[in-house]
């Protein structure tokens, strides 16, 4: 039993080598080497697509006039900025997710590891940044509803539909939002980790009571935010169409990516020699999480569409037969992979007690979750801002490459900044005898 071992030290602090950072270095340069090359592909072809004309708003593919703008090559190049943004910064903020309800709940099992998620959220600024760039330089190209004339009675792009979101979607209230989102989430982010920092020099319960409630007002907030932003980040592209389930839908693939990063940085570490005090029991309940949510995922995702199919609506139907069978079918493959990804392949890795146990099933599960929601949000994404010409090619591969390796040079930074275990925290002891 794990409440029988020695304790080992608590005295743990990760290493951000220089030879780690020579390989996150590299790795950006080789994502900026194959944006360069895909961006100079897509020019180079641009000259016989100029006048090619790509869907904005799931109604506009069936014919309204004022969904019709021409595609530019760039689209795909910030589209692919936009995408890559959304999803890490829905990855990062789950950091912060985790360990609020793990304060608000009072749990402590998961103590023993907690620098990981706290981490997290330190790519925050760079997402915001990268999201207000795109949006300024871009956002016309892939917002339909940026487009004025939609909302000018006078004009013959007049779109009453996008006309009674106006009190939503203009630019103005747009960007306050963003800037909004990622400035509450940075901002409650710094003072829970700054209260974590101070418990370790000074121990006691004080910056622990502090950190509860902090936590509950992020959750109070994030409760609100993580649904407006997936309606601001994803839902506003197909303009036209709404569900009312889209919010629960983005924080639940959010949710359990970031969850699969955890597992997977858990595991790293432990395979290099750290985070001696996690035991078996914290892995499994770590592939719990992962294997519960991956089918919560699934729930919500199949809730969606079978209302959406069974009432058979076309201004609701579009969304799926554009991912299904429009534009070429381009996205039909993705479409699937993504279910499979995200629903069976963690479904039967992780189904037995040995497997959440087991570093190399936690790997393989952690990694099918990564990717898989990777494809959710191209498949959510993509088809409204590029249409038929979407596809995966330098850009794409690049543009995954400049944002994970930022990602994982923040985390390990942060990582490197603070003892791995917190060793005044006063859940620490019940996380040293966590067994089930």
């Amino acid at each position: 039993m794990a409440s029988a071992h020695a304790i080992p030290s608590l005295d743990e602090e990760f290493e951000f080598t220089a030879e780690s950072k020579r390989r996150l270095l590299i790795g950006i340069g080789a994502g900026v080497a194959l944006v360069a090359i895909g961006a100079y592909l897509l020019a180079s072809g641009a000259g016989s697509h100029e006048t090619h004309e790509v869907v904005h708003g799931a109604g506009a593919h069936e014919g309204h006039e004022a969904g019709h703008h021409a595609y530019k090559w760039t689209n795909r190049l910030w589209a692919n900025v936009w995408l890559n943004a959304v999803y890490f910064a829905g990855a990062s903020v789950i950091g912060l997710f985790f360990i609020s309800y793990n304060y608000l709940a009072q749990a402590g099992w998961a103590t023993a590891f907690k620098r990981i998620p706290e981490a997290m959220p330190a790519f925050l600024p760079f997402a915001g940044i990268a999201i207000l760039a795109v949006f300024f330089l871009a956002g016309h190209d892939l917002f339909h509803w940026t487009n004025p004339a939609l909302f000018d009675k006078s004009s013959p792009e007049f779109d009453p539909i996008i006309n009674g979101k106006s009190g939503f979607l203009n630019t103005p209230f747009y960007l306050g939002r963003i800037i909004a989102y990622f400035g509450l989430w940075y901002f409650l982010w710094l003072k829970i980790r700054n209260f974590s920092l101070q418990e370790d020099l000074e121990g006691g319960t004080e910056y622990y009571e502090k950190s509860i409630k902090w936590g509950t007002a992020f959750l109070l907030v994030f409760g609100v935010t993580s649904s407006t932003s997936a309606w601001d980040f994803v839902m506003s592209i197909d303009t036209h169409w709404f569900s009312t389930m889209f919010g629960w839908y983005t924080l639940a693939s959010w949710h359990v990516t970031g969850l699969a990063i955890i597992t997977l940085t858990v595991v790293t570490l432990k395979e290099q020699g750290y985070l001696k005090i996690v035991n078996e029991s914290h892995l499994h309940d770590l592939g719990k999480f992962m294997f519960a949510f991956s089918i919560f995922w699934t729930y919500v995702w199949f809730a969606q569409f079978m209302l959406i199919y069974y009432a058979n609506l076309p201004e609701e139907t579009i969304y799926y037969r554009e991912r299904f069978s429009g534009f070429g079918g381009i996205y039909k493959a993705p479409f699937f992979i993504n279910i499979f990804l995200n629903f069976v392949f963690p479904f039967l890795v992780l189904m037995t007690r040995d497997a959440k146990r087991t570093y190399i099933f936690l790997k393989l599960a952690a990694w099918g979750i990564i990717i898989g929601h990777y494809f959710d949000f191209y498949t959510n994404i993509m088809p409204g801002t590029v249409g038929e010409h979407g596809g995966f090619g330098p850009i794409e591969f690049g543009m995954i490459l400049i944002f994970a390796c930022g990602f994982i040079w923040t985390l390990s930074s942060q990582l490197s900044k603070a003892n791995l275990i917190p060793k005044n925290h006063p859940m620490l002891e019940e996380s040293l005898h966590h067994d089930i």
